[in-house]
């Protein structure tokens, strides 16, 4: 369970910030390269290769070099913690909401 959960911190703590949010959204589309990728940000090459590190080491990228040029490429399977911790919440959340909704439409009040 630790292991998932700093999985699962890393991912969020590398979704957190806008731009590699944009990233993430761009290479769903496909794999691209680097430099491809940092056109589409307005910051220095240097600034956006900290991004590309930070999605890299948390392992929702992974790149591929090929000569000169770096291409990116989406790990859906890391994404798919996300899921799975998304929907363990919405099942809590869906038993909690059933409990209230049985406390106050049971007009006799009998709850379990």
């Amino acid at each position: 369970m630790a292991q998932y959960s700093a999985q699962l911190d890393g991912v969020f703590v590398a979704l957190a910030d806008p731009t590699r949010r944009g990233v993430i959204r761009r290479l769903g589309r496909g794999p691209t390269s680097v430099g491809d990728l940092a056109r589409e940000f307005p910051m220095t090459l240097p600034s956006f290769m900290k991004h590309v590190r930070t999605l890299e080491s948390n392992g929702l990228i992974h790149t591929v070099k090929s000569g000169r040029v770096r291409t990116c490429v989406l790990n859906r399977e890391r994404l798919a913690l996300v899921d799975g911790w998304l929907a363990e919440q919405h099942q809590i959340w869906e038993a909690r909401s059933d409990r209230l909704e049985r406390l106050l439409t049971d007009p006799k009040g009998n709850h379990q």
